[in-house]
């Protein structure tokens, strides 16, 4: 492990500063988990002292926090645009399916982060990565509800909550696979096998 500068480090402008930490956190937060990394080896890293990262974020929980919120940021832009400029509620679905699995191919660190699973049960951190589920959970629901017009909102926030839950556990497989599937192909194969299902739905 690297010693902790004790060094006077560069004046930085306060932003500047701010988002070197988190490029840094958010790549060991990335690679090694929440429960892993510590204060000390983000001031090594960055080349800061500790007490000046405290300034900045306060604790660990409030930098993973940090990064929690820039990804998250970043995977809402990209899905929302998906689903929003699509020409039809049934192309919104399939092209909002691929923007997700495609932004883990684009941004695996993000990714990592928004689905770490060694963060505290029950805490603040991951009420923070659920709110940021139930975005993209409220967005596919608008166009499970835009295929199923006589359907409740009840049944398509359920059907979001699936189509969700099996785009991530795609995502988690395809991390362990990445030579064996594209990150297209693993999203070509979960529309294919949901949207059989949707098309019987929707006549019922």
């Amino acid at each position: 492990m690297r010693r902790v500068s004790t060094a006077r480090p560069p004046r930085l402008p306060r932003a500047e500063r701010e988002a070197q930490i988190l490029d840094v956190a958010h790549a060991l937060f990335a690679a090694r988990g929440f429960g892993a990394v510590t204060m000390d080896e983000v001031a090594a890293e960055v080349g800061v002292t500790k007490p000046l990262l405290y300034t900045y974020f306060g604790n660990k929980e409030r930098l993973f926090l940090a990064c929690v919120a820039r990804g998250g940021t970043k995977l809402q832009a990209a899905v929302t645009e998906a689903f929003t400029t699509a020409p039809d509620p049934g192309e919104s679905l399939r092209s909002g399916m691929r923007a997700f699995l495609e932004f883990l191919d684009a941004d695996r660190a993000a990714w990592q982060v928004l689905y770490d699973p060694t963060v505290p049960v029950g805490g603040e951190i991951e009420l923070e990565m659920d709110r940021h589920r139930e975005q993209l959970a409220a967005l596919a629901a608008a166009a499970v509800q835009g295929v199923l017009p006589g359907h409740s909102a009840a049944e398509a926030d359920a059907m979001a909550h699936a189509l969700l839950g099996a785009a991530e556990g795609l995502g988690r497989w395809w991390l362990r696979n990445t030579e064996a599937l594209t990150a297209s192909e693993v999203a070509d194969l979960l529309i294919t096998t949901v949207e059989p299902g949707i098309a019987r739905r929707a006549r019922t």
